[in-house]
C-alpha cells in the first residue's frame, strides 16, 4: 500500500501466541505478516510463566527486532503489535503491546481499533486518581480492569469490556492466561488458530499461513476467550448487536490472502471490479490498470468483465523513504514519483482506466493521472471499487474530519475536474455490500460502510458513567 502518499491509513495489527516454546520469534514472523496494518511501532510481550518481558521500538518490524533481542524474550507465549499512529499520537510510550507492573501481578495488553468514549472514560479515572502513563486509549482499558470490583480477572476484564465503545480488538496476557476480546459490533477482524498444541490469534488469517497455523474460526462479536495450559474457554462480555465488519477492510486494508470473516479478500476485490465494469457506461478504452498494491485484485475484475487487456501500467517501489515531509511541493511530486512510476511502453498512447480502491483528499489521484498523462495516455478513465467517502471515520482510520474528504462537499464532475480525468465512476453501495456477499440478512449484510453513508453503528459520543462513579453522578 501507498501510506503516507494515499492518506488513508488504519491503526494496527494484533498477534498472539499460547503454549509454544519460540513464542517470540513466531510472534516476529506474525508481525511480519501484519506489517501492511502498521508500520510505525512495533512490540512483543513474551511470558515464561513467571515474569512478562516487553521488546519493542519505534519503526519497522525488520528495525525493532533482531536475534539477540528475541532469544532474549524466552517464554511460551506472547503477545505482538504493529501500530500505525492514529488516536494518541506517536512516541515510544505508546508502542504496543503496553504492559504494567503491580503488586497484585503484571499485565500487557494489545489493540486495534478506537475507542469513541476513550477521552470521557480517562477523565472519569483522572478524577478518581488514576495517572496516564501514555497517550493512547488502550491505556484506559487496563485502568478500568484495575478500577474494577468484581471479584477475579475474568470479571475485572468483563466489566471494563463492557463499558467500550467503538472498534476494538483486543489482547490481554498476564503469566497465566490470554484473554481475547473483539467488540460487540465486530468492527475489526480477529481470528483464531491452532499451531500443534499452541493457540494462535492474529488479526488476519496471512499470519497464520507464514507460521503454518491453521485457522480455526473468527472470534464473534462480544466474545471473551481465555486460553490457559488448559485449553481455551468461551465466554462473554457482552452480547452481539447489529454487526458491523469494517468496509474498508475489504476494500484496502486486509491483505489480498487473507480471509475476514471466512471471505477472501482477492475474490471480494475481484467481485468489486467486475461490478465496476458492469456500472460504468460508455467508457472505451484500451488498457486496465490497477494502483498497486490492493487495487490490483479489482483491476483484473475490471479487465476480466469488460474484456480488454490488464498491464502493470504503473510500478510501485518498494525501497523509498517518506514522502509526506517534503517541504516543497516540487520535492513532494518527485517523492510521489519514487514511490510509483508508470509503465511508458504501456500506457502510451493508449487510453487507459486506471482502477483505484479509493479517494480521501484527491491529490494522490491528481498525481497519478498527472503522471500517466505525461508518460503519454491519451486518455485516464479512474474508476473507484468503493464508493465515494463522504464521511469520517471514528473507529480507527485516520480520517476524522470530513474536511479532510474531497467527495464530502464536491460533487463527482467537480471531483473528476480536480483530479484531472476524462471520466470518473464510483462503485456503488449495493455494488459494494453485493461483491463483498457477507452471509448476512440485514440490507448491509453485516457491514459498517459509514464512511460512504454516515450511518454509524455505535454512538459517535457517547456519555459513559464509571461502576464506582455512579453514587456521585445521583
Amino acid at each position: 500500500m501507498l501510506g503516507e502518499i494515499r492518506g488513508l491509513n488504519e491503526e494496527c495489527g494484533v498477534f498472539g501466541i499460547w503454549g509454544h516454546p519460540d513464542s517470540a520469534h513466531l510472534s516476529y514472523y506474525g508481525l511480519h505478516a501484519l506489517q501492511h496494518r502498521g508500520q510505525e511501532g512495533a512490540g512483543i510481550v513474551v511470558t515464561d510463566g513467571q515474569q512478562l518481558r516487553a521488546v519493542k521500538g519505534e519503526g519497522l518490524v525488520n528495525d525493532v527486532f533482531n536475534e539477540e533481542k528475541l532469544k532474549s524474550a524466552k517464554g511460551d507465549a506472547a503477545i505482538a503489535h504493529v501500530r500505525y499512529t492514529t488516536a494518541g499520537g506517536g512516541g515510544i510510550e505508546n508502542v504496543q503491546p503496553l504492559l504494567f507492573r503491580s503488586s497484585t501481578g503484571s499485565m500487557a495488553i494489545a489493540h486495534n481499533g478506537n475507542l469513541v468514549n476513550a477521552n470521557h472514560l480517562k477523565q472519569h479515572l483522572e478524577r478518581s486518581g488514576n495517572i496516564f502513563q501514555s497517550t493512547s486509549d488502550t491505556e484506559v482499558v487496563v485502568h478500568l480492569i484495575k478500577k474494577s470490583k468484581k471479584p477475579g480477572l475474568r470479571a475485572q476484564v468483563k466489566e471494563s469490556l463492557s463499558l467500550l465503545k467503538g472498534a476494538f480488538s483486543i489482547l490481554i496476557i498476564t503469566k497465566d492466561c490470554m484473554m481475547v476480546a473483539r467488540d460487540r459490533n465486530g468492527l475489526r477482524p480477529l481470528s483464531i488458530g491452532k499451531l500443534g498444541d499452541a493457540w494462535v490469534v492474529a488479526s488476519e488469517t496471512c499470519a497464520f499461513d507464514l507460521i503454518g497455523a491453521e485457522f480455526v474460526r473468527d472470534v464473534e462479536p462480544g466474545e471473551l476467550l481465555i486460553i490457559t495450559d488448559k485449553g481455551i474457554e468461551e465466554d462473554r462480555f457482552a452480547q452481539t448487536e447489529k454487526r458491523a465488519m469494517c468496509a474498508m477492510e475489504y476494500v484496502y486494508f486486509a491483505r489480498p490472502d487473507s480471509n475476514v470473516d471466512e471471505i477472501n479478500i482477492h475474490m471480494a476485490r475481484k467481485r468489486m471490479g467486475k461490478r465496476l465494469a458492469q456500472e460504468c457506461v460508455g467508457i472505451e478504452a484500451d488498457v486496465v490498470t490497477g494502483v498497486p498494491d490492493s487495487s490490483i485484485s479489482a483491476a483484473i475484475g475490471f479487465a476480466e468483465e469488460i474484456g480488454i487487456p490488464y498491464e502493470l501500467g504503473l510500478i510501485k517501489h518498494k525501497y523509498t523513504g517518506r514522502t509526506f515531509i517534503q517541504p516543497t511541493q516540487e520535492l513532494r511530486e518527485r517523492g510521489v514519483k519514487m514511490k510509483l512510476s508508470p509503465v511508458v511502453q504501456v500506457v502510451k498512447g493508449k487510453r487507459v482506466v486506471m482502477v483505484d480502491d479509493s479517494i480521501v483528499r484527491g491529490t494522490t489521484s491528481r498525481r497519478i493521472v498527472k503522471m500517466l498523462k505525461e508518460a503519454g495516455a491519451t486518455e485516464v478513465h479512474v474508476v473507484i471499487s468503493s464508493p465515494a467517502m463522504k464521511n469520517p471515520c471514528f473507529y480507527g482510520i485516520d480520517i476524522s474530519s470530513d474536511e479532510e474528504l474531497i467527495a464530502s462537499n464536491n460533487s463527482i464532475e467537480e471531483i473528476r475536474d480536480a483530479i484531472g480525468a476524462d471520466s470518473l465512476t464510483f462503485l456503488s453501495d449495493e455494488g459494494l455490500i453485493e461483491s463483498i456477499a457477507r452471509p448476512f440478512d440485514d440490507e448491509t449484510r453485516g457491514l459498517c460502510m459509514a464512511c460512504f453513508t454516515g450511518d454509524y453503528p455505535t454512538e459517535i459520543f457517547p456519555d459513559t458513567v464509571l461502576p464506582h462513579e455512579k453514587e456521585l453522578v445521583r
